[in-house]
């Protein structure tokens, strides 16, 4: 039989998984108003960059302000009379008694207690930005009124996005803390984003047989932007196995196989396929490294038999 001869070389095989995913702000959150009131000034333009601790609205904060000044005037008051008790005292006055000086202490602890929470109410009055980023749309405008826990704007830092995807059971070797991963978006075509592996699940889930796992993207320009749908991609390269054409490979009742020519004659040899990349095969088998195969040829062979060459190929690694 008339047979093409190839060397059984050893080369890398790069897996590769692309998966589909979503992403979030790393750092988001809802502003929320903690108090009611009437708006008075707003600073909610959508899309515009804020800091931690920027005003975004201040509602109307006359009666808390009015009660900031009475419960001050009241510490005042009571500061005043401390004062005056512990002067007598220190003259050796016997009016004031220990029990009327303790009872003014107290009462001044009391009058700086209620300045403490009069200027937590005024200071609830301006709302500020819990975190730097980007503000969502509002529909807040002046001369609105808030209700206690009404949301008002959102807030996303994107300066780090966290992409979640799913990974089959099949390749659940690629997941590792800090393992790389390359985004895209059609919004950018032809432009790749770097992240990194944050996180993954400990568990399959039971229906799809796929892990959740999230990747931290950094985006130091804010292109991406949250919700966005992301074509993920990771890679390993894997440890060299024999690689053949995929005409190499021939099928019995035990399985795949190969055939070897020594002598001029023909074996044959179990072989597992690992991997497939156009016409190449990756293979785990017995047979040693640069053994003359059968690349083309070998559906016509029996064991033993005689075959001459037809003519070299070049072995996959060329």
């Amino acid at each position: 039989t008339t047979v093409v001869l190839t060397p059984l070389e050893a080369r890398e095989y790069t897996l590769v998984l692309r998966t589909v995913g979503s992403a979030v702000s790393l750092r988001r959150t809802e502003v929320i108003a903690v108090d009611a009131g009437e708006v008075a000034e707003t600073a909610l333009r959508a899309n515009t960059m804020v800091e931690t601790g920027d005003v975004l609205v201040q509602l109307d904060d006359r009666t808390e302000r009015l009660e900031l000044e009475i419960a001050e005037a009241t510490r005042d008051q009571a500061q005043a009379t401390v004062t005056r008790y512990e002067g007598l005292r220190t003259t050796g006055s016997s009016v004031v008694t220990d029990v009327a000086l303790s009872e003014a202490r107290v009462a001044l602890r009391l009058a700086e207690a209620n300045v403490g929470l009069a200027q937590v109410a005024l200071d609830d009055r301006t709302i500020m930005a819990p975190i730097s980023g980007r503000l969502g749309l509002s529909d807040v405008s002046v001369g609105d009124r808030l209700s206690t826990g009404d949301t008002i704007v959102t807030i996303d830092d994107t300066t780090s996005l966290l992409a979640t995807f799913e990974v089959p059971e099949r390749s659940i070797g690629l997941l590792a803390e800090g393992k790389p991963v390359l985004v895209s978006t059609p919004t950018y075509a032809g432009r790749i984003f770097e992240g990194k592996i944050t996180a993954f699940d400990s568990r399959l889930d039971s229906v799809t047989r796929s892990a959740t796992v999230q990747a931290e993207i950094e985006n130091p320009d804010g292109v991406l932007l949250a919700g966005m749908t992301f074509a993920i991609r990771m890679t390993e390269v894997i440890d060299p196995l024999p690689a053949v054409p995929a005409t190499a490979i021939t099928w019995d009742r035990t399985g795949a196989g190969i055939w070897i020519a020594e002598g001029g004659s023909t074996r044959r040899v179990p072989a597992t396929i690992r991997y497939r990349e156009g016409d190449q095969v990756w293979i785990e088998t017995d047979a040693p490294l640069g053994a003359q195969i059968v690349a083309e040829g070998a559906s016509k062979l029996r064991e033993g038999a005689q075959v001459t060459t037809a003519g070299a190929r070049k072995g996959p690694g060329a």
